[in-house]
């Protein structure tokens, strides 16, 4: 019976030493299961019918005590699981399902404390969404440490959940063709009582809709799948330019893989799937071919193309006798009519009403309404004149939307340039 104890004791003085030799840096491998690991990108290639897992290398510890994973996309159901295993966890169960395992569940935003029935903890989580998950303290004498959980950087909730004695290790659960996510296993987030600044200087508040965009600070980063033309990423601003704000500037951090970069302005109910400039009451300069496009699917050429540390300006000319209180605004009846087509000069590009032949009257009392409810919109490249065009005012005015549409894509975007 001695002899039993004393191999017991050594069995643990040898597993707290492989802990100390994780913690030290010393290499690990991680364990993968119907999951693709590509650099930090882990994706689903089961058949939907059983559970792909991943489980880091490392454990959390003091000194990296927090993980994040970003959402690229949900798949068909949206079945991803963040959370802490054991080292050896089965790798065909979902992360919370079994004993000494907690995650936060996507798709219901339940909680599975080791157990394969959750409890409601959290709102849902989508495409774009970041889940986190860290230790906040451990009562080593009862054998319990407290995992919280965040979503976009704010925390959810927190739960005592028992530790087994190789520590726990960050895990990510997939259940379904398509799912796709981004993990960050060096993450760092504020501490509650530092929330408050983090917020003041996020900026996200400027923001009126984002689809597929993330921000961090004054930067938009691009998070869609970027397989098709209708995986646009669109960030628009919560306030339309003004005459007092008329002006903004984007900066090009990062090209991706094929800077399908644009800014210009839109309509308030512009649709999130579309690059602004490609439907109505929009307009919009392109980084990638340097054409702008004016409420159609066809860009004219305009100016240079831009890259990777080019700064694109856009901004509003308002007529002197430019109203704020919603008169220089067009109709909603008559901007359904508008269409882009050459003027009577011969001039390109400019926004007209188009009036139906068989009515001229009609269509002369919609072009004389119209008088003064026009504005001339501007670009800039790198602080010069790209050139300018007319166009209708919406109802609500215009706002600056930046749209992106190529992976690993990010801006850098100033809403209140001091020139412009």
């Amino acid at each position: 019976m001695d002899d039993i104890n004393v191999l017991h004791h050594r069995c643990l003085l040898n597993l707290r030493r492989r802990i100390r030799d994780i913690e030290d840096g010393r290499p690990a491998q991680d364990r993968c299961m119907r999951l693709q690991k590509d650099g930090d990108t882990l994706s689903y290639q089961g058949n939907s019918e059983e559970v792909g897992c991943y489980v880091a290398g490392h454990p959390l510890s003091k000194g990296n005590c927090y993980f994040e994973v970003t959402i690229v996309d949900t798949g068909v159901r949206g079945t991803i699981a963040v959370g802490l295993v054991p080292k050896f966890y089965r790798l065909d169960h979902q992360p919370g399902w079994l004993p000494y395992s907690v995650a936060y569940h996507a798709d219901n935003g339940k909680l599975y404390n080791g157990n394969p029935v959750g409890k409601q903890f959290g709102p849902k989580c989508a495409r774009g969404d970041r889940i986190g998950c860290g230790i906040h303290s451990e009562n080593t004498e009862a054998g319990l440490i407290t995992v919280f959980f965040t979503k976009n950087g704010r925390e959810v909730g927190s739960v005592e959940v028992p530790v087994s004695s190789e520590g726990l290790y960050p895990a990510v659960g997939m259940h379904s063709m398509g799912e796709e996510v981004k993990v960050d296993l060096r993450a760092e987030w504020l501490l509650e009582e530092d929330d408050t600044m983090m917020m003041v200087d996020s900026h996200e508040d400027d923001w009126g809709r984002l689809h597929d965009v993330r921000v961090s600070g004054m930067l938009l980063e691009y998070v869609g799948k970027g397989k098709s033309i209708m995986d646009v990423g669109l960030a628009q601003a919560r306030q339309p330019l003004t005459t007092r704000c008329h002006y903004y500037e984007v900066e090009i951090v990062d090209a991706g893989e094929k800077c399908y970069i644009a800014l210009g302005l839109a309509r308030r109910d512009y649709p999130k799937n579309r690059h602004p400039g490609w439907s109505r009451g929009s307009v919009a300069y392109h980084a990638d071919d340097g054409k702008i496009f004016y409420g159609i699917g066809v860009g004219d050429a305009f100016g240079p193309r831009c890259f990777k540390g080019d700064i694109m300006g856009c901004g509003i000319m308002f007529p002197r006798d430019y109203s704020l209180d919603g008169d220089g605004s067009a109709d909603v009846e008559d901007l359904g009519r508008l269409e882009a087509r050459p003027s009577q000069d011969g001039v390109q590009n400019v926004l007209y009403l188009n009036g139906e032949d068989e009515e001229e009257e009609e269509g002369d009392e919609v072009a004389q309404e119209q008088q003064g409810k026009k504005v001339t919109v501007f670009f800039t490249r790198n602080g010069k004149l790209m050139g300018r065009r007319e166009m209708v005012v919406p109802p609500g005015g215009l706002y600056p939307t930046v749209g992106m549409l190529s992976s690993g894509e990010k801006v850098k975007v100033d809403l209140h340039p001091l020139s412009g």
